[in-house]
């Protein structure tokens, strides 16, 4: 049994990445009843906002879905851990932070831990403190970014080679063909992001969904780069006066407040380019259509398990270089 699916109880190796103020249950039940991980991302919500989404997403499904606290983003660290216990939440993802004095809390009530990762190192350190899994992500991946800029490609091998505990591949996957590499490069399995926006049940607005569509893998930016603080978005009119404030000698605190969570809901969530940006990995390039979340999880198993299939062979097994 793949390694992912047991661990965290699913059917399909594929969890949801969290989606910071603009989570939402429809979207977390929905990949959740599919057979994959479901996720509620925490980003800088209250503990009630977050319990209400929590219950909602009960409500939808009886499947396991997972948290996810960004330990260095949330005002309310300690409240959304007694949050995730009082609830029973059976997956917790880790992000943005030293996850090491959190691992124990829930391992003490049986929860399964997954720490984000960028590089060797902190894949190591997470092994280390306790981490279930970790999820390596890759540089083109969409919103907050690792100033290593390490690619998925090359990151997933480096990491599998260097831990025990089973790797999710993170940032620029979105279909079977990407499904399939991820398992070929070590992974067990993959996390998804952007590919998630552009499906029927993911209640963001049409703008956001037909931006995606219409982009190619060209269309997205990083800003923050210059403050150490990079982050990939949509190239939208908003995107760009960012990155000409950035030019101009924008502050920190002024970044981090263009960059917020009530402009990632402005850009998301009510479709405004000129008040609000839109996270978007380099896979928009895959994305032409919107479709279910079942028509998208089954699709990309389907296509992973035909691609192996395909390529089994391919080279010359016999050949023994020494």
């Amino acid at each position: 049994m793949n390694p992912i699916c047991k661990l965290l109880d699913i059917t399909y190796p594929i969890i949801q990445g969290g989606m910071g103020n603009i989570s939402n249950a429809p979207l977390a039940a929905a990949v959740s009843e599919v057979g994959g991980l479901g996720t509620i991302g925490c980003g800088t919500m209250s503990p009630d906002e977050v319990e209400e989404i929590i219950l909602e997403t009960k409500s939808l499904t009886n499947q396991p879905f997972a948290i996810n606290i960004a330990i260095n983003v949330t005002p309310f660290i300690d409240q959304l851990v007694e949050l995730v216990l009082k609830h029973q939440i059976p997956v917790v993802t880790l992000s943005a932070g030293n996850p090491a004095a959190y691992i124990p809390i829930f391992h003490e009530h049986d929860i399964k831990v997954l720490t984000v990762v960028a590089s060797v190192k902190h894949a190591k350190k997470a092994e280390k403190a306790g981490a279930d899994a970790v999820v390596a992500e890759g540089f083109e991946a969409a919103g907050i970014n690792s100033n290593y800029e390490l690619t998925t490609f090359t990151l997933i091998p480096q990491v599998s080679q260097h831990v025990t505990i089973p790797v999710l591949a993170a940032g620029g996957i979105g279909d079977g063909k990407g499904l399939a590499a991820a398992l070929m490069l070590g992974a067990s399995g993959v996390q998804l992001g952007t590919r998630l926006i552009a499906t029927k049940e993911s209640p963001f607005h049409d703008v956001y969904k037909q931006q995606l569509i219409e982009s190619e893998g060209t269309q997205t930016a990083i800003i923050g780069r210059s403050l150490g603080q990079m982050r990939r978005v949509l190239n939208t009119a908003y995107a760009k006066k960012i990155h000409d404030l950035e030019k101009s000698g924008m502050t920190l605190e002024e970044y981090r407040t263009l960059t917020s969570e009530t402009h990632h809901r402005k850009g998301a969530l009510s479709g405004d380019l000129e008040g609000g940006f839109l996270n978007a990995g380099q896979v928009t390039g895959l994305i032409t259509n919107v479709i279910s979340v079942k028509e998208l999880l089954d699709g990309m198993v389907y296509d992973a398990n035909e691609q192996m299939h395909r390529t089994t062979g391919l080279l010359d097994t016999q050949s023994n270089p020494t």
